[in-house]
């Protein structure tokens, strides 16, 4: 069985599923198989997730607030409602210019 932070068949509104810190940044994870991981992220204004790379695809949806994603160095503003592809061995990072929350789903072959 896949370790699971959730409980099963309930409907759970995300942004009661992750506290915010201040001045921090503060995760949780949801849910984590052979396939991949999903994460709910919430970051405090003024926070950031310095450069780096993973070896899996993800994909970022924007649930509240706005963050900037930088893409092999090229910004992408992203709101809530949109999602941003991060490939996989390319250096991404994650800025949040204000009170924003993010769920991250990685895409692992499994």
């Amino acid at each position: 069985m896949s370790p699971s932070t959730l409980p099963a068949a309930q409907a759970l509104v995300l942004q009661d599923l992750v506290t915010p810190t201040a001045h921090g940044i503060a995760s949780r994870l949801l849910e984590k198989t052979p396939g991949g991981n999903v994460t709910l992220f919430a970051f405090d204004g003024g926070q950031a997730l310095t450069e780096h790379t993973s070896a899996f695809d993800a994909l970022a949806l924007v649930l509240e607030g706005r963050l900037t994603l930088s893409v092999a160095g090229a910004p992408i503003d992203a709101v809530p409602g949109t999602i941003v592809r991060l490939p996989a061995n390319v250096p991404h990072a994650v800025d949040a210019p204000e009170a924003s929350r993010m769920l991250l789903i990685m895409l692992k072959d499994a």
